[in-house]
């Protein structure tokens, strides 16, 4: 009797193990017969929205490259961004942590310095420890410096700095100085004859502006980019000097398209990771002149025609290299859809029949599910077999999900471990999630989505998108009307109330930078 006891008690042990290591047992069996360590490639759209991809039921635009990822691997339908706008959602995908909870997070203006402490854990960091090759390429909107920068001379702290072997980047964003690429805290090809000069406070002498030389522009501002004028078109912000440096808008596709190739081509003989961050499709909308016509959409449905050729052509090298199979892809993008964001495209005018946010409420900048729900596909050829999840999962999981995937115990306050439902072992993604839109933030539980009451504006005129505000709570059922038609709050107090309780208990718990920084 007592040897049958032991062995109930041994047997009982055992079971508790394996269910609280699901998702490590999971990551090994979904790696038999393949190398320890896969490659990783993240590639960020940035500004795409749920109803781009003819995978997520665009009919208007045909994105194949997209779709075969989509459809090759495994599409969620309810996968997240921390945030609806960039900087944040950027933050918190590297960090695992909630762009709430860092003060910085917010849109930065390019000269802003890094928000990322140089102590804080990132996904680089991690894979690094584990013997990867970490490189991004593309767009980085994190901030440089700790401080004031010069741009003439190596720019540091960075995307080195935080666990990067090497970053080909543009500081922030296409529409914002300077105008430069960076590589490895270098401006590439700076003239020290003609040094840069920026500045978010006041013009440089004597330098033409939007607002001032209309007759310069070859794309006109709607609102808010209507300073220094480079390559013909206005920017935020003011710049001076470094024309050797600048980059030509049209080319910036190819540019980074033939980096990333060159990085996979260089690191083949060793486990990498590629944060892939693509431009596209953010304003200015400046296609490749291949391109220019090919959706009917105008520049913004031709930028994401070109982004989705630019994806086709990087897993072409992929495969032409022998990697296809020993990589792992993950595809998404940093907000929800904005179609007039500061130019005159034609994008509002040409959009036709397109539904950029699909089947949902709000866009960028918006708490409605639109802001934060976006297009989260995990292609893995011949390791994750293709299909449709409904599990809530967020860019945030994938600081956890990665660090279990190369063996690391490393996690973060915020992230989940959801490597079981990412390789379509497990359908039980997260059962809660904060969303955050411009410092507002709101939460989903289950199929329930709570926005609290804001003051403010219920529409940013400028962008036309609804932003969530409004002066009572907002309940709805995502299940039954995912379109957030219908408020629920007065008729279901209870349900209400039980998501105000769980939300602040997410939101109090408010760590400190420093306190943040001792957890890791």
């Amino acid at each position: 009797m007592k040897d049958y006891k032991t062995t109930i008690l041994f047997l009982s042990i055992i079971l508790t193990l394996f269910c609280c290591k699901n998702d490590k047992i999971l990551k090994k069996e979904s790696s038999v017969n393949l190398p320890e360590k896969p490659n990783i490639v993240i590639i960020y759209a940035d500004d795409l929205g749920y109803g781009e991809i003819g995978a997520y039921g665009a009919t208007e635009l045909e994105t194949p490259n997209m779709d075969v990822l989509a459809n090759g691997g495994l599409r969620f339908t309810n996968g997240y961004a921390s945030s609806a706008t960039c900087t944040p959602s950027r933050y918190a995908l590297l960090t695992g942590v909630y762009p709430w909870r860092n003060k910085n997070a917010k849109i930065l203006p390019g000269s802003a310095s890094l928000i990322i402490d140089t102590a804080q854990n990132t996904i680089p960091k991690i894979l690094k420890s584990k013997g990867y090759a970490t490189g991004i390429i593309g767009k980085w909107h994190l901030g440089l410096g700790a401080g004031e920068i010069d741009w003439n001379q190596h720019i540091s702290p960075g995307p080195n700095e935080v666990g990067f072997d090497y970053s080909n980047i543009l500081a922030a964003t296409q529409d914002r100085v300077p105008t430069v690429y960076i590589k490895n805290g270098e401006v590439v090809n700076l003239d020290p004859n003609d040094p840069i000069e920026v500045s978010y406070e006041k013009n440089f002498e004597g330098e033409p502006t939007g607002l001032d030389n209309p007759e310069m522009l070859k794309m006109k501002w709607h609102h808010g980019h209507n300073n220094s004028i480079v390559n013909g078109i206005p920017r935020i912000g003011f710049m001076k000097g470094g024309e050797a440096a600048k980059w030509v808008d049209e080319d910036m596709a190819d540019y980074f398209l033939a980096d990333a190739q060159a990085y996979v081509k260089t690191n083949k003989n060793r486990p990498f990771f590629l944060y892939y961050a693509l431009q596209q499709p953010h304003v200015p909308r400046t296609p490749h002149p291949r391109f220019v016509g090919k959706s009917g959409m105008g520049p913004r449905g031709d930028v994401i025609v070109e982004a989705d050729w630019v994806i086709g052509a990087f897993m072409k090298t992929l495969e032409e290299v022998g990697l296809l199979e020993n990589t792992l892809i993950i595809f998404s993008s940093d907000n929800g859809p904005v179609v007039n964001d500061g130019y005159y495209d034609e994008a509002v005018e040409k959009l036709g029949n397109h539904k950029p946010a699909g089947v949902l409420r709000g866009g960028k900048y918006s708490l409605f599910e639109a802001g934060t729900r976006v297009p989260f596909i995990t292609y893995w050829k011949g390791v994750i077999a293709p299909g449709v999840s409904d599990a809530m999962v967020s860019q945030l999981d994938l600081f956890s999900s990665l660090a279990n995937l190369v063996d690391s115990d490393e996690s973060s306050l915020d992230s989940q471990d959801l490597l079981g439902v990412l390789m379509g072992k497990s359908k039980d993604g997260r059962d809660k999630l904060v969303m955050e839109a411009t410092s507002r933030t709101a939460f989903r539980k289950g199929d329930w989505a709570m926005i609290p009451p804001y003051k403010g504006a219920v529409r940013n005129v400028l962008v036309d998108i609804e932003l969530g505000n409004d002066s009572v709570y907002q309940l709805y059922n995502l299940k039954e009307d995912i379109g957030q038609q219908k408020n629920l709050a007065h008729s279901n107090p209870e349900k209400l109330e039980e998501m105000i309780q769980e939300y602040r208990a997410i939101i109090d718990h408010k760590q400190t930078h420093n306190e943040l920084l001792r957890l890791e």
